[in-house]
């Protein structure tokens, strides 16, 4: 590898909306803020979240009909 061409790579903490945190190695600078990780994602806990942002799934549901 040539000196002085790659970034840093550090330990960062990772915080999930869900209030999850873990840490990580990264070449960011800052902490990372995530909306789904692993502990509160429906493909690893079986269990589906509809996030509903300003009503789009009802005007989905009212529009098809469903």
């Amino acid at each position: 590898m040539k000196p002085e061409i790659h970034p840093n790579y550090k330990q960062i903490t990772v915080t999930c909306g869900c209030g999850n945190t873990f840490v990580t190695g990264s070449v960011l600078s800052k902490d990372l803020l995530i909306e789904v990780c692993s502990s509160c994602h429906p493909f690893y806990t079986g269990k589906q979240r509809v996030v509903d942002t300003a009503g789009r799934v009802d005007k989905f549901r009212r529009k098809y009909g469903k």
